[in-house]
């Protein structure tokens, strides 16, 4: 089972476990879910650190204050901020006690994106969130440049981990993996509502105020799943086609955006608006055949 295959489930399994007074090792936890060693202690360390956890003789359990105040709408909550949400049909209660019930459980198997691993990264994070929480800058060095960013969001796209943050009046997204020397500073900033709302409704992992129509077509034989779920950033489905196949619609702030997307469809997948970018794309697959 990889890492991340019933992440949802685990998580909101330990979280009963801690509610209801229970005491564990991270021994039990991974014979219990068949993980690793270090995807629990990840769980308990890192994705599960807001709570009052203690450990003693190798067993952890929650702090007797805390005990009975986590409920469904904890779990729910987490759900909404792990991004996962959507994944199921309902977060219902009735759905919620169906997923943690040992034997109902077995009918799920989650498999998403592999995440990149960010376990060195935990002070960095913590960092990042005690800034945007307080509307503090930050500093740090990005592309050999020296950045004062003030922060809005922590954002995980596709399995990878950006901070949105606004640098001398631009929404700019900086790949977190490719930040050093990060510094908070005494120096705080206001929240922008307009900027914070750009954030929460792009699709994209990248920001720009100027976005422009990309109209593409879509051959039938994977037209199917650009109907199940938006695979392009703002994707509408403008129009299905004789044969099954459907034009699609996006709005992009770069070409490689969209470039990227279709290099992976191909051949099922041309661009039919702007011409430029059709073009651009067979420029760069003849230089590829050269090689």
């Amino acid at each position: 089972m990889k890492e991340h295959d019933k992440i949802a489930t685990r998580l909101a399994m330990i979280l009963t476990k801690l509610n209801a007074s229970e005491r564990f090792t991270v021994e039990d936890l991974v014979e219990e879910f068949g993980v690793t060693k270090r995807t629990i202690q990840r769980d308990l360390n890192e994705r599960l650190s807001y709570l009052p956890l203690k450990k003693a003789h190798h067993h952890y359990y929650l702090e007797p204050y805390y005990l009975g105040k986590l409920n469904f709408e904890d779990i729910q909550n987490f759900a909404v901020l792990s991004g996962i949400k959507e994944l199921y049909p309902s977060l219902q209660e009735n759905f919620l006690k169906n997923i943690l019930d040992n034997t109902i459980n077995q009918a799920y198997l989650i498999k998403g994106h592999n995440y990149e691993d960010q376990s060195d990264k935990v002070e960095e994070f913590r960092l990042i969130e005690t800034a945007i929480i307080g509307c503090s800058k930050v500093e740090f060095t990005y592309k050999e440049k020296q950045r004062v960013v003030d922060p809005y969001k922590l954002l995980n796209m596709k399995g990878i981990w950006y901070l949105a943050g606004v640098e001398n009046d631009i929404l700019k997204t900086f790949t977190f993996n490719k930040i050093t020397e990060l510094v908070s500073t005494d120096e705080s900033y206001s929240i922008d509502d307009e900027i914070l709302e750009n954030i929460k409704n792009e699709d994209s992992a990248w920001f720009s105020n100027e976005q422009s129509e990309v109209v593409l077509k879509v051959h039938s034989s994977v037209a199917e799943y650009f109907k199940r779920r938006k695979i392009l950033p703002s994707q509408t489905i403008v129009k299905e086609l004789e044969g099954g196949g459907v034009l699609v619609s996006a709005r992009i702030a770069f070409d490689e955006e969209i470039l990227k997307i279709v290099r992976y469809w191909i051949p099922n997948v041309t661009i039919v608006s702007p011409v430029r970018l059709q073009e651009k794309l067979q420029d760069g697959l003849r230089e590829y055949l050269k090689l």
